[in-house]
């Protein structure tokens, strides 16, 4: 009877066909929350790369090999779909893997976050003015520029880093007075420069944490958008687009955690992030190469 159980369980684990969620550290998880809310039936597999982040302020080659080697690991354990829930690593990262890496994966699929906001975020807008803020990565591939240019052209889409942000989040010093002065300084700056936008797109997954506190900081009539909304619903167009996929991934409510850094450390930021208790699992990412 316990091989037979043991036999189960391992037929069942080797049918699992989770949707990977893949980011450097927590911000990821702001994400997941929101899809899990629209589509709690599915399976899902959280890999943070907490011992390496942040991503934000690496170059381009160094996060690419970071999110490559994590996405293999995301098909390593049974994702054929693998979201980067990650503003850097879609910037600096997505195109290459689509491009370069898929021709060896032609049964898979990797999406980022920053199309989906792009394609949304001009209905936000009145004064067809915005600003995204992000890490210094982000920013500097102008990816947002060249996706807004594309989906919405008649946005005038300015950038802010905040490469600070991050560190602040992932410490919890972002609570402290200090913290508090930290970002309200830069929210003030962002207004002075850019006093005709009406949306701020928090165009980093860890930055939705901050959004009640830069919305009492902002003007009557500006928006703070952040990503998990608008992220969740794409991906559910996305699988009744194509029913392919969809038909792979398992279906049995589930969520695993795995972090490259310390389990308890992971679960204390992740439990806080999204409002409940999780178990995670250490592991450590492989370099698997490329091609």
């Amino acid at each position: 009877m316990i091989f037979r159980n043991g036999f189960f369980l391992f037929l069942r684990m080797a049918l699992q066909k989770p949707i990977g969620f893949f980011d450097s550290g927590y911000g990821g998880l702001t994400v997941l929350k929101e899809v899990q809310k629209v589509m709690p039936e599915y399976d899902y597999v959280y890999l943070g790369d907490n011992a390496r982040a942040p991503y934000g302020t690496r170059s381009f080659e160094v996060v690419y090999e970071y999110t490559w080697n994590g996405v293999q690991e995301l098909f390593e354990k049974g994702c054929d779909l693998v979201v980067l829930a990650c503003n850097t690593a879609s910037a600096k990262a997505l195109r290459k893997i689509q491009q370069e890496q898929l021709v060896h994966y032609p049964e898979k699929r990797v999406l980022g976050v920053i199309r989906p906001s792009a394609e949304k975020i001009g209905a936000f807008s009145s004064t067809n003015e915005i600003v995204v803020l992000g890490t210094e990565g982000t920013i500097t591939s102008n990816t947002y520029i060249e996706e807004f240019a594309r989906f919405s052209p008649q946005l005038k889409v300015h950038q802010y880093a905040c490469p600070l942000w991050v560190p602040l989040i992932e410490s919890k010093e972002y609570k402290t007075a200090a913290g508090i002065q930290f970002i309200k300084k830069d929210v003030v700056e962002i207004m002075e420069a850019f006093p005709n936008i009406d949306v701020l797109l928090l165009g980093c997954t860890h930055y939705p944490l901050l959004q009640d506190y830069i919305s009492s900081l902002l003007p009557k009539g500006v928006k703070v958008i952040s990503q998990g909304e608008i992220v969740a619903q794409s991906l559910q167009d996305y699988l009744k687009r194509h029913q392919w996929i969809d038909k792979k991934i398992s279906k049995n409510h589930t969520s695993l955690y795995y972090t490259t850094e310390e389990s308890s450390i992971f679960e204390d930021h992740a439990s806080a992030i999204i409002g409940v208790t999780l178990k995670a699992t250490h592991i450590k990412i492989k370099h698997h190469g490329t091609y």
